[in-house]
């Protein structure tokens, strides 16, 4: 019998259901299901629909049922930060808010009255982001306070869907570092922290790590989806689950997970959390086994598919590259990281504005638009390296891209002409690769995430680019 894992990757714009399998040595990969997702506006909030997210969820896993494929795991990741608060009946407690909005303005003030920036750094290791959820926390005790006092337990959204299918409460690592509230020494949550922020310490559950079986499909869930089958935790924080698919035997490699946003770093053993990575606003995520993400938040593919929809999808990924290709002398810059471009009403002229701003050519057509963004992600990566090669002390001769944006053939070639470094570029489906590998080497079919990333190289087109255009 052929066996299936399931991969429920659910990013900030659309979700998908992966299954992998094993088949002559090689990774496998079908999507069954995808569905839509994005922030809905809710009493002048942006939120996060989960009754219809959990309900499109259980859609993908009667896909299963009905195409005879069931899987002998499943797990779910997601982005970072994002939560729920439950009760003692284990309802949500008020809306659940998305990371773009902009109630936590301020907060981060109202946490360093407690603590300061640079004790919070030394502390955590996690760049200062405002809507981390250290501040996400701040702004419901200062804006909604009966809802902390009533809550019960804390769940990241992979957690909290978990839940849901298992009846289990678990609380997985990687996604729980990005709350700006775990200690990179004991690798659990800082209570003390979050003790003095005033936030009940009972509601926050003990730390465990991907490969963990949270459990079986509930009875209701199964009668609904047809079958059942072992949650098994994945790197639940999406990135973690990206960076474990990059398809490299050396521990001296530097990624871009390429999405919504581009998270550029190495793997330690340790976390750095020194004034100097502080200054230039890296993070220290957790990763599978404990391995640390030294990274940096970088806009990402956020920008263009802002402008993309602005134009009602009117033009594919791809062909938005050719034309930014055709402008490719056009010389105005961005700042990709500058807070305008977070959540802007309308990106084109955001951009435009920015321009105009600083005194530079202001671009009209949709190639100039483009170029714009992708010159200014090049710049910002190739900056990046050497930020990080300054910090870690070390050098790094290629850049390994994975996710959607590793597709951006043009993008791709800008990274390793500007950073002066080869660029290997795939595979694409970077996060349910990961995802699927933390599952089957919990079933045994690798011994090791180094065999699992060396099948990911085989099994996947990797694409290289060098930085003199060959």
């Amino acid at each position: 019998m052929q066996k299936y894992y399931l991969a429920v990757d659910i990013g900030a714009s659309s979700g998908r259901h992966i299954l992998g399998s094993m088949q002559d040595g090689r990774i496998e990969l079908e999507e069954i299901y995808r569905f839509e997702n994005g922030m809905v506006q809710r009493d002048g909030h942006r939120c996060w629909d989960t009754e219809h997210l959990f309900a499109e969820i259980k859609n993908g896993l009667r896909k299963c049922a009905e195409i005879g494929k069931i899987p002998e795991s499943m797990g779910i990741d997601t982005w970072a930060v994002d939560y729920v608060l439950l009760d003692g009946q284990d309802r949500v407690l008020g809306p659940t808010y998305g990371y773009r909005d902009g109630r936590t303005e301020g907060m981060d003030e109202e946490v360093y009255k407690v603590i300061g920036l640079e004790e919070l750094y030394a502390r955590t290791g996690i760049q200062k982001q405002i809507f981390n959820t250290i501040y996400q926390l701040m702004a419901v005790k200062k804006q909604e306070p009966e809802n902390l006092e009533q809550a019960k337990t804390f769940l990241m959204l992979p957690d909290y869907f978990h839940f849901l299918l298992t009846g289990n409460k678990v609380s997985e690592y990687t996604n729980a570092t990005s709350t700006q509230l775990v200690s990179p020494v004991t690798k659990q949550w800082d209570r003390e922290l979050i003790a003095k922020l005033g936030y009940p310490e009972e509601i926050f559950l003990p730390l465990t790590m991907p490969g963990a079986v949270v459990g079986s499909f509930t009875p209701e869930i199964e009668q609904e989806v047809g079958f059942s089958c072992k949650v098994v935790l994945p790197a639940t924080h999406d990135t973690a689950s990206a960076v474990m698919s990059v398809p490299t035997d050396s521990d001296e490699c530097l990624y871009i997970s390429s999405g919504t946003w581009s998270l550029m770093g190495v793997e330690n053993s340790e976390a750095i959390c020194s004034k100097a990575s502080m200054d230039a606003n890296f993070t220290n995520e957790g990763g599978y086994e404990y391995r640390f993400r030294f990274l940096k938040n970088i806009m990402g593919l956020w920008m263009i598919q802002s402008v993309r929809h602005e134009l009602n999808d009117a033009y594919s990924f791809a062909q938005l590259c050719e034309m930014a290709e055709q402008e490719r002398e056009f010389p105005s810059r961005v700042d990709v990281d500058d807070a305008c471009f977070l959540a802007p009403e309308n990106m084109t002229q955001e951009i435009k504005e920015y321009c105009l701003r600083t005194g530079q050519q202001i671009p009209e057509s949709v190639g100039e638009i483009a170029t714009v963004i992708y010159q200014s992600l090049a710049e910002g990566y190739a900056k990046t390296v050497l930020q990080i090669e300054s910090i870690t002390g070390r050098k790094y001769g290629a850049i390994n891209i994975v996710g959607g944006g590793s597709n951006a053939a043009y993008l791709n070639e800008l990274t390793a002409q500007k950073s002066g470094r080869t660029v290997y570029a795939g595979p694409g489906e970077a996060t349910a690769i990961g995802n699927i590998l933390a599952q089957m080497i919990k079933a045994g079919e690798f011994t090791s995430l180094k065999e699992a990333r060396r099948c990911v190289f085989e099994a996947f087109g990797v694409k290289t680019y060098e930085p003199n255009g060959k």
